[in-house]
Formats: C-alpha cells, sequence, structure tokens
C-alpha cells in the first residue's frame, strides 16, 4: 500500500506539470504526437460550443481540466456559420474564437474538428440548406460545385483561427485538425469518384498549412501525412491500427454513452467498461490520445438535432446536460488518466510485448532499457474473476477488468473497482405556473385554400420547400368536393396519406382529424387513415407536415425527400380518389413563427385570450412569465403535462420537445428541458410554448437540477486514489458546490450487502460505522473516511476482507423545496 500511495503521489506531480500548454512544433511519430519534440500521452474530451452558453464555458473546461483533461475537442457548425451563403455568424454561443481562447487561457490544448460534415446527430449533418440548391452539386464526392463550396468554408475556419493566433505553430491551443468525419462508411457509394475525393480533402486541407496535424476518422485510407483515427467504443479490439508504422493510434471518439432519440430507451454505459476499453487501446494499440464523445453532451437549442434526436445531448457523459459532475465517470476516468500519466514514460518509450497469463487473461508489458516498466493485466472474462501469475507474483483480476501495474508490480488502478462516489441528481421545484390566470392562450389558424398564393398542381417534396425554415409545411386542397353527391354516406369517406415526414395532422374543414408519426431508422412511409365527414360542397383538406430535425447521415444527402407523398380519398363505393394532381395550397412555417410571437414584440401584437375560457385542442400557443429564481444552480422546465411542440424564453429556443413519444417502458424519452440562467433576467422573463397535439400548462413547474445524495463503497483492496491523503483505500464524498452533507443515510464497516442501488448491512458490521462517519462528514461540503479496522475502533470480523459503503444526503442552505423527485 506504501508503494502504490508513493507512485500516486508522483503522478499527481507529472499530472499537475502536464497541464501546461505550451505553443511550438506539433509532429507525430509512430508512438505518439510530439509536442516540441516530446513524446505525450494526451485525454481529450468533446465539448460542443453551440450545445451550451458562452457563460458555461469556463466551467466546463475547468471541470475538464480536473478531470485530467489535457485536450477540448470540438467539430465546427457550418450551418450555423454560415446559414446564408456567404453572410458568417461567429456570435454568442458561436463564437468559437472565444470557446479556443477559453481553452487556451485555461492552459489546454484544442482539437478542430472542421468536417465540414459533421454528423454529429446535428441538423443536416451540419452542411448549411443552401448547399441544396446549388445546381449540379452532389455531397461529399469528387464534384466540384460541393469541393468548392467545402473549401471555401475550411479555409475561412482556417485563415480565422489563424488570424488569432490559435494554433500551435502560432503560439496558440489547437495541436489538431480534423477533414471529413466518418466518410469510409459511404466512400463505395460514390465508387472511384470516393477515391478521389478523399485524396483532394487530405491535400486541400494540408494544404492550408496549418503548422500542426491533420486527421480523418475511420478512414483506413487516409493519405499520407493525414492520420486515419478511430471512432467508436472499443477501439484497443475493433482499430486495424494506424495506416503507416510512422503514424500513431488515435482513437477521436470514445463514446461515453450514446445519443437518445425520442421513443428509445437511454443507453448508460457504465464507468467501469468505458475505463475498460481506454486501458485496452492503450495496452493493446500503444495508443496515446483518447477522446471522448462526449464529455460534456449539452443541449441541442432551438431547431439543431437531426432527425427524432432529442434535445439533450449525451446527458450521461462525465459532465452532464446542465454541466454537473456525473458520478462516478468523471472520478473513475480521472483515476485512470493519473494511473496512465505516471507511466508515461514506459508507455511512450519502452518496447512492448504481450502473452497470455490464463485462459482468457493475457499480459501487455512496456519495458524500458532503464527499468522502467508498466504492465496491464487483462481479464476479458466477463462472468469470472482471475487469479493469475505474473513476474514471481499473484494477481486477483475482477471479471472484465484491466489491472495497471506501475513498475510492473503495484496495482494503481483497476477499470473495474470504483472508488469515486456515486451521484444521484434531484430535481426541486422553484415555480409552479398551476394557475389558470397566469396563462394566456391563442389558437394557430387552419390556413385554407384562400390564405396563401403558393399554389401547385401536385405534392411538393417538403425541404425544397421550406428550405429549412421552419419544421412546418402545410399541404391544403379543397378540389375533391364536387365528387359528392347527397346520396352518398358522408361518413365512409376515409383520409389516406403516406408521408416522408416525421409527424402528420391532418385537418378536415377546419377540424381536427388525427396524427400519425415515424420514429427513428424507419425510412418507410408514415401512414395516416382516418373515418372523415365531408360537407355537401366544398372541403378543405390541411395536412400539417412536420420534420423533427433533417437527417444528419447517409450517401446522397442532398438527394433526401420529405413531406407527403400521397393523398387519397376512399369513398362510400370502396374508391380511391388520388388528391396528388390537385390544385395544392402551401404555406410553409405557422403564423405564430411568422410573427415572431415568441418575442417581447410579436408576444405583444397577439391576440391572446385567457386559458380558462379557450378549450382544449391542438396547434395552440401558451404564454405566461416568471422572474428569475434565485441561486445560480441550473434550471429545467418539466413538461410532463405537455404533448409536442418548442418552448422559448425570452426568444431563445430552449428546443423542440416530445414528451408524449413513449419508450417501450412507456415513460418519456425526456420531460425535462434545460433553462439556461443566461436566458432569463431578474424579473419578468417572457415563457411562450407551441403545443401541436394539446396539454395541460397549469402543470409545468420550473425546477433546480443538482446533486441530491452521494454514495460510495470502496474495499480494502481497492488501489489508493492518488491524490488521497490516507494510506488506506478510502471513501471520498464530496457535495457540488453550495452544498453541505445534512445526514447519513446509510454507513457499514465490514461486508455491506448490494451497492449505492440496494444495499443492506451484512452479517459483518461494525456498530460504530455510522457515528464515526457522520463525525467526519455531517455539515461538510466533502469528507474521506479510511476503509481500516483503525477508523472504526477495532475489526469487526478479523482475516476477512472488508469494504465501507456510505449514502449521504446533500442540503443547498437557502432554498425553499416545493416538491422534488429523483432523476437516474
Amino acid at each position: 500500500m506504501a508503494a502504490a500511495a508513493a507512485i500516486m503521489a508522483a503522478a499527481a506531480a507529472i499530472f499537475a506539470a502536464a497541464m501546461a500548454v505550451e505553443g511550438g512544433q506539433v509532429s507525430y511519430d509512430g508512438r505518439a504526437l510530439l509536442i516540441n519534440g516530446t513524446r505525450r500521452i494526451l485525454f481529450s474530451g468533446s465539448i460542443h460550443y453551440p450545445r451550451s452558453t458562452p457563460d458555461m464555458w469556463p466551467s466546463l473546461i475547468s471541470k475538464a481540466k480536473s478531470g485530467g483533461l489535457d485536450v477540448i475537442q470540438t467539430y465546427v457548425f457550418w450551418n450555423m456559420h454560415e446559414p446564408i451563403q456567404g453572410q458568417y455568424n461567429f456570435a454568442g454561443r458561436y463564437d468559437l474564437v472565444r470557446f479556443v481562447k477559453e481553452i487556451r487561457d485555461q492552459g489546454l490544448f484544442a482539437s478542430l474538428r472542421i468536417g465540414p460534415f459533421i454528423e454529429a446527430e446535428w441538423n443536416y449533418g451540419g452542411f448549411p440548406f443552401w448547399l441544396h440548391d446549388i445546381p449540379g452539386i452532389v455531397y461529399r464526392t469528387d464534384n466540384e460545385p460541393f469541393k468548392m463550396h467545402m473549401e471555401a468554408f475550411v479555409s475561412y475556419i482556417v485563415k480565422l483561427m489563424k488570424g488569432e493566433n490559435l494554433y500551435a505553430s502560432q503560439g496558440g491551443p489547437i495541436i489538431l485538425s480534423q477533414i471529413e468525419n466518418e466518410y469510409q462508411t459511404y466512400e463505395q457509394a460514390f465508387h472511384e469518384k470516393g477515391k478521389s475525393y478523399v485524396k483532394w480533402a487530405a491535400n486541400m486541407a494540408v494544404g492550408l498549412q496549418t503548422g500542426v496535424p491533420w486527421m480523418m476518422c475511420k478512414q483506413e485510407d487516409a493519405p499520407d501525412p493525414v492520420i486515419n483515427t478511430c471512432n467508436g467504443m472499443n477501439c484497443g479490439e475493433t482499430f486495424k491500427g494506424p495506416n503507416s508504422p510512422n503514424k500513431p493510434s488515435l482513437w477521436t471518439e470514445n463514446w461515453t454513452s450514446f445519443y437518445h432519440v425520442y421513443g428509445d430507451e437511454p443507453y448508460i454505459r457504465p464507468a467501469e467498461d468505458i475505463a475498460f476499453a481506454v486501458a485496452m487501446f492503450i495496452a493493446k494499440k500503444s495508443g496515446s490520445f483518447v477522446n471522448y464523445y462526449m464529455y460534456h453532451g449539452g443541449t441541442n437549442f432551438g431547431r439543431t438535432s437531426s432527425s427524432y434526436v432529442i434535445t439533450a445531448y449525451y446527458d450521461q457523459a462525465p459532465l452532464d446536460e446542465y454541466g454537473l459532475i456525473w458520478q462516478p465517470k468523471w472520478a473513475h476516468l480521472r483515476e485512470l488518466h493519473a494511473a496512465v500519466k505516471v507511466n508515461s514514460e514506459a508507455l511512450l518509450m519502452g518496447s512492448y510485448s504481450n502473452f497470455s497469463v490464463g485462459r482468457a487473461q493475457e499480459a501487455h508489458v512496456f519495458l524500458k532499457d532503464s527499468g522502467k516498466c508498466v504492465a496491464f493485466l487483462v481479464n476479458n472474462d466477463s462472468a469470472n474473476e482471475a487469479t493469475v501469475q505474473f513476474w514471481n507474483a499473484t494477481f486477483e483480476l475482477p471479471r472484465k477488468s484491466i489491472s495497471i501495474l506501475s513498475e510492473c508490480q503495484n496495482v494503481v488502478f483497476n477499470t473495474a473497482k470504483v472508488a469515486a462516489q456515486y451521484g444521484t441528481r434531484s430535481a426541486e421545484v422553484v415555480e409552479n405556473f398551476n394557475q389558470a390566470s397566469r396563462w394566456k392562450v391563442t389558437h394557430e389558424k387552419i390556413p385554407s385554400t384562400n390564405s396563401s398564393a403558393w399554389v401547385e398542381s401536385k405534392l411538393l417534396e417538403q425541404t425544397g420547400a421550406t428550405k429549412d425554415s421552419s419544421d412546418y409545411l402545410w399541404y391544403i386542397t379543397s378540389h375533391i368536393t364536387c365528387r359528392y353527391t347527397k346520396t352518398q354516406d358522408e361518413e365512409n369517406s376515409i383520409l389516406n396519406v403516406n408521408s416522408l415526414a416525421h409527424v402528420i395532422h391532418a385537418f378536415v374543414n377546419n377540424e381536427y382529424v388525427g396524427t400519425v408519426h415515424g420514429s427513428h431508422g424507419r425510412r418507410a412511409a408514415s401512414v395516416l387513415t382516418r373515418n372523415i365527414s365531408l360537407n355537401n360542397g366544398q372541403n378543405d383538406i390541411s395536412l400539417l407536415s412536420v420534420m423533427v430535425g433533417l437527417p444528419d447521415s447517409g450517401a446522397y444527402l442532398e438527394r433526401r425527400v420529405a413531406g407527403l407523398r400521397r393523398v387519397r380519398i376512399l369513398n362510400s363505393k370502396s374508391q380511391f380518389e388520388d388528391l396528388g394532381n390537385n390544385l395544392w395550397t402551401y404555406q410553409v412555417g405557422l403564423l405564430g413563427e411568422k410573427s415572431n410571437i415568441f418575442t417581447e414584440q410579436g408576444a405583444k401584437a397577439a391576440d391572446w385570450s385567457t386559458l380558462d375560457s379557450f378549450p382544449s385542442q391542438p396547434l395552440v400557443w401558451y404564454m405566461t412569465r416568471f422572474d428569475a429564481p434565485s441561486g445560480t444552480g441550473p434550471l429545467a422546465l418539466n413538461l410532463m403535462s405537455m404533448s409536442k411542440g418548442e418552448v422559448w424564453i425570452n426568444g431563445e429556443s430552449i428546443g423542440r420537445y416530445w414528451v408524449s413519444f413513449k419508450t417501450p417502458k412507456g415513460e418519456s424519452s425526456q420531460s425535462l428541458y434545460h433553462v439556461p440562467r443566461s436566458f432569463l433576467k431578474p424579473l419578468g422573463n417572457l415563457l411562450v410554448l407551441l403545443e401541436e397535439m394539446g396539454g395541460d400548462p397549469t402543470k409545468i413547474t420550473l425546477e433546480t437540477i443538482s446533486v441530491a445524495s452521494v454514495c460510495a463503497k470502496v474495499s480494502d483492496s481497492h488501489p489508493i486514489s492518488y491524490d488521497s491523503e490516507n494510506k488506506h483505500p478510502s471513501v471520498e464524498l464530496r457535495c457540488p458546490q453550495d452544498q453541505t452533507i445534512s445526514s447519513i443515510e446509510f454507513a457499514s464497516y465490514g461486508n455491506p450487502a448490494g451497492n449505492c442501488d440496494a444495499r443492506s448491512i451484512g452479517a459483518c458490521h461494525s456498530a460504530a460505522s455510522k457515528s464515526v462517519v457522520e463525525k467526519a462528514c455531517l455539515g461538510r461540503r466533502g469528507c474521506s473516511v479510511s476503509v481500516s479496522s483503525g477508523s472504526f475502533g477495532g475489526d469487526p470480523c478479523p482475516g476477512t476482507s472488508k469494504s465501507l459503503l456510505v449514502s449521504a444526503s446533500c442540503k443547498r442552505q437557502g432554498l425553499q423545496k416545493l416538491g422534488s423527485i429523483s432523476i437516474n
């Protein structure tokens, strides 16, 4: 234990020293990136500047740095920066220069993934929609119109970065750039033009002379000198390696969870699995750069998410949507980073060997002539623990785990032994909107054939009509009415609509008749079939076609279509009448959007009614006001009582919501929607919702988000944390800023059963457990309790391995609690 503690203390010093950014020459060899001629092992995390707010950036970057990161990686978002051809936007959340300078000012490096195709679950893969209308264009291939516009944007970004001296060659933080993105997945679709495009893109990028290396992710044929890199969850197993012995093994996307779509259950990736994958990549592939995608996912504000992707992005990342630390991921990976960094000399300079130490166990060893040595002992058995012999010593390996041995003898980290605390996030109500008198309401007018001058004798493709200026396109026709006589049964008509949009809302003669929607991954058309009642005479059929983001990937993206494909009426004689060639009237967007009803000026001009005098119906705008709650903690709107729509606060869209789209377990994919503090003013904040399908705004609440409880379970066989002052493994608890430990819910030193989710006292238990922990922790923001018999006044069961499990509540002083819920 003493040797391990000394090693981890050394790690702390190395770790701190490594955090200073030095500008200068960046190159690479077959082992690592070289910064000023020195090989470096680098840990990186993706934080996308448009998915948070500028006032959040310093805290996010600081927490990433404290978590052991050396690099912040981000995409560059072409459709945000050039929404109109030739007109650029780098203000507010899109201030790329400010973001990169914040990275620099906090002593970290930057990795800039220019793309400009990014995918990223971002609307249209990051392409501005005006590209769609460029004559003769084919995206991402050897196509002159596309290459011209791609090169113009990439050159613009490089020139912008150079102009601010932000490349490492200029003394700045940018040490890597990326051109294209996961192209190999679709390269074959473009045949020979795909191959020539890859070469062109690489040559174009290198020709911009940034002074730092370029990379292509998931591109095995990346031309020299561009580095091919890996994306995925298990690059230690799946990566075929660099395509040249002179290139290092880089991992550009280690997915910390996975993006979440409406209607699906969330994917939660355990900290142990992420750590195992990282250790395997370093051990088996001599990996020297690992980027976590995402380290902070953030929020898809406005209409920025791609098809069906929820507003919260990678909420299970080490820093959650709100920027809170997600434990144990953050701390467990921090311990891993420290364990690797203290052994960086052997990893970067030593000779490599590997051999079997069991049926499903292996050793990976890096040994330097000077004697510096590090070993990775791998247990690939996911069902059984293993005892292995290595260098005349015995080691116990938990199932599916990797132990890192400093000096090839002292265990400084095991991927499956999580000493970090677990946190439980909670939401506390700080504002109720339950008084009907607080709400105003107005109905979105259902358009008729006389409401627009845009008439076509065909069904238009939706995105070409809207130019992605709105999620909504109205299709309206009334040229079917003369075909029905008084003798026909009005109730036997059936409306049949086939659509490649995501949602269809159908109205006949201003009466709502039904809705149908698709789902993520389903390319087949959605079909709406409804019985309808037709008047004898003219009947208006108004169909609202809705997109929930544009697709973000796939070959020939410019050819993808959306909107209504066929509209038919089945009459009482069981005969279909195709309305596709009727005269169709079109309206792009909603009237409320056109009038900016969600802004102060637009809201003042709207014709509002009181809520209690307004019947519940689809396509309704709701408006109220509220004052900013006290405190600095993150806020969210709870929209469980609503169905589908979008929310604005003081004119800023916090994103789409779709609470009514349930998962297979019958739960909403997302019910809490982030309200950045920077969107608020002290008094009279304007809250506007568009509700498409009907909801109850009086049940909406504004809630503050925090970590309400912390818990940890540590055994006496755990490695000692590198920054711990204890000589033994210890339980380390820490509440968020401005909170203290208010109570100890559970404490047991001995062999407690279960874990932080469900626990109980085992056969071995120290009666002093709770009193010892309470004395150490109550009233403090953080505390540390050693897992040793000396801490508890004696050994409750001599001769057996023991653990300490503690669960504690955190409380913020002075917060008025109106109600709370748990969020797991």
